[in-house]
């Protein structure tokens, strides 16, 4: 299968590599906070005025400027579907909110998590590690490309398959228009370097990711399809 054909697909995990991502529930959350980022490296584009248009734009979702510029530089890529899910083409049919929180207080095993998909009664929510607050923001970018595919409840091996093989295609592509991302340390970019190994190592299809997913141990409970995920 190639890469165009895994991106056409329709649209926790504790992880020697890219740590939890993942968990929907329906227990009350805490209150999230916001992080600023005033060291945050964006490409020249985003300038003041820029920025205040995105402010504008994705006023709904996040009152982060990381996660606003993360959001712009999914536009005409192959994490556009992500975006315009997070906007609010998703089964609840209204924007999801994005947040930098403390994962621990929600659940302290959700401590290391780098980020966590939520349900609230009709509402979702992404929950980023606020340890990934100063990321850069392409990366950010394909980890909202993952998680903006968790939109219910459910969840399965082929859910988490696609959803991991988005990353590794939305952050391999990211590397192409914004190569200076990586030419950092942060622990960001281990977890999408990882998943860039596996997909490259599988010839840009879902090969290894998909191994590696299904001999997960915090997988081993999820059934194989889930709705809108019925095959690989």
């Amino acid at each position: 299968m190639n890469l165009k054909k895994i991106l056409a697909l329709s649209l926790f995990i504790l992880f020697a590599i890219p740590q939890t991502s993942f968990a929907f529930s329906f227990k009350k959350d805490k209150e999230a906070v916001t992080v600023q980022q005033p060291h945050a490296k964006y490409p020249p584009k985003y300038d003041k005025i820029y920025l205040e248009q995105l402010k504008k734009e994705y006023k709904k979702i996040s009152n982060d400027e990381v996660i606003l510029v993360a959001l712009d530089m999914m536009k005409n890529t192959n994490a556009d579907f992500s975006r315009r899910a997070i906007m609010g083409y998703n089964l609840t049919e209204k924007p999801v909110k994005i947040q930098f929180k403390d994962l621990g207080s929600i659940k302290p095993e959700y401590a290391n998590f780098d980020a966590l998909g939520w349900k609230k009664k009709n509402d979702l929510y992404i929950f980023i590690n606020q340890k990934h607050a100063d990321a850069p923001p392409a990366a950010l970018a394909a980890l909202l490309a993952h998680e903006a595919l968790h939109q219910d409840e459910f969840n399965s091996l082929a859910e988490e398959t696609y959803a991991w093989t988005m990353e590794a295609a939305v952050w391999s592509e990211m590397l192409e228009i914004y190569p200076e991302s990586n030419n950092t340390q942060h622990p960001l970019l281990h977890r999408e370097n990882t998943l860039k190994k596996l997909f490259e190592k599988g010839s840009f299809t879902n090969k290894y990711i998909k191994k590696t997913v299904f001999s997960n141990k915090g997988y081993q409970n999820l059934p194989q399809t889930s709705p809108g995920f019925e095959r690989l």
